[in-house]
Order: C-alpha cells, then structure tokens, then sequence
C-alpha cells in the first residue's frame, strides 16, 4: 500500500476509536483529538502553499494622498 501518513491519520480520524462485537457498541474519537488531527493536517496544506500563510498588505490610511 503506497497511502501517504496524511491520508492515513485523516481515515484514522474519521473511523471509530473503539468499536465492540456482539453488542455493536462503538467509541468515538474524543473532541481535542479530533481538532488535533484537522489542525495538523490544514497545517501540512498550508505549509505546500506558495505564501506559506503570510501575506502582506501596504496600508494607506485614507486621506494621506
């Protein structure tokens, strides 16, 4: 299997923490691990980015022509 480590933690993420027989009973993720795992891999997007999140502006306040 060639599945990238994002890919990975991403379905991992998705999928039940715990999951029983029988009983069918199931486990989610806790809440911070899930906001973890979204935080780690928005910032894994926006570090391929070109402006790698920065962005500059030139502020002119008005009537300084």
């Amino acid at each position: 299997m060639s599945e990238s480590l994002e890919d990975a933690i991403r379905e991992n993420a998705q999928g039940p923490a715990k999951a029983a027989g029988d009983s069918g009973s199931m486990e989610q993720h806790k809440l911070p691990d899930q906001i973890a795992a979204d935080k780690y891999l928005a910032s894994k997007e926006a570090a391929k980015s070109k402006s790698r999140g920065l962005r500059f502006n030139k502020l002119v306040p008005p009537g300084a022509d």
